[in-house]
């Protein structure tokens, strides 16, 4: 529903007929319009399950080992790859190892064989299998699990200590991210000692994987100054922003534009396309009136 009528499109499972009038409005983030119905596809709960985790002495052997395993054809519904700190950060693993965290699933047949030959996967690329019956409490899956699910509640607590805790998401092309990895821990980095004078606990972790690349999933955590952790919070939120641009890698994968990465965003839009987004504000909405500032200015 836009200020200027109602846009429907049909439900189709695919078209060439021209630019899809879906994506106009999906990722506009309620500047375009209001999306207030929409299909949705459907699958059966899965009732076959199972899980392993494979520890790495080096890193860049693990992500060797992601990008095999995401090229593969063989469709883990958990791909979760931890770098030496989240690992240790986590409790999954210590002594510099990474940890990959695989899960299969299935509504209609057994997932074991498909599980074996994603481990063996890793295996060929240097990776051993972590001890502990997959998916239990005491394995690195499920500590993984845990900690997990408390690091929202660690992070208020951080918080009230003044300790700055940033997350920050990516995407970028498989041969971009050895680089962009380096450059993330060191410009980073710099950045939060220019804003408190203290080095940064900088880890890295895959939330997802694709044939063309993985999505880093960045944790920066370093001691704040009290009373000015917003401050220095958007010195080193600026810092990683211009390091992911640099490295023509997306200034946000999954959480969103809104104000916060606004300026991020415009260095990574096209300015031909910017201008095609007013001219549709124009159209749309008129008067202004929906999320104004976010993803663009209008016009004028």
């Amino acid at each position: 529903v836009t200020p200027a009528g109602v846009s429907e499109s049909l439900r189709l499972p695919g078209s060439g007929a021209g630019p899809s009038p879906d994506r106009l409005f999906l990722g506009s983030e309620g500047t375009l319009g209001i999306i207030t119905e929409a299909w949705m596809r459907l699958q059966d709960r899965p009732v076959h399950k199972a899980s392993a985790s494979v520890a790495f002495d080096r890193f860049p052997d693990a992500v060797d080992a992601v990008r095999a395993i995401a090229q593969s054809g063989l469709h883990p519904a958990n791909c979760r790859l931890l770098d030496p700190g989240e690992a240790a950060l986590s409790g999954v693993a210590g002594g510099g190892r990474s940890v990959l965290v695989l899960g299969v699933e299935s509504a209609h047949h057994p997932v074991d064989d498909r599980l074996a030959e994603l481990v063996a996967l890793a295996r060929d690329h240097g990776g051993t299998p972590v001890g502990g019956s997959p998916g239990s409490g005491g394995s690195a899956v499920g500590a993984w699990r845990s900690a997990f699910l408390r690091m929202p509640y660690v992070r208020d607590g951080l918080a009230r200590m003044s300790v700055i805790s940033e997350t920050f998401e990516t995407a970028c092309t498989w041969d971009r991210f050895p680089e962009l990895y380096e450059a993330v821990r060191r410009d980073v980095g710099a950045a939060v000692r220019a804003a408190t004078g203290a080095e940064a606990l900088i880890n890295c972790r895959f939330t997802h994987v694709y044939p063309d690349g993985p999505a880093p999933y960045f944790t920066v955590i370093a001691p704040g100054r009290r009373g000015s952790e917003a401050a220095q919070w958007d010195e080193i939120k600026a810092a990683a922003m211009r390091t992911l641009g640099e490295h023509r890698a997306t200034v946000t994968h999954h959480h969103a534009v809104g104000r916060d990465h606004r300026p991020g965003y415009d260095r990574q839009r096209p300015e031909p396309f910017a201008d095609v987004l007013r001219a549709a504000k124009r159209t749309l909405d008129p008067a202004g009136i929906l999320n104004p500032g976010v993803l663009f200015d209008a016009a004028g």
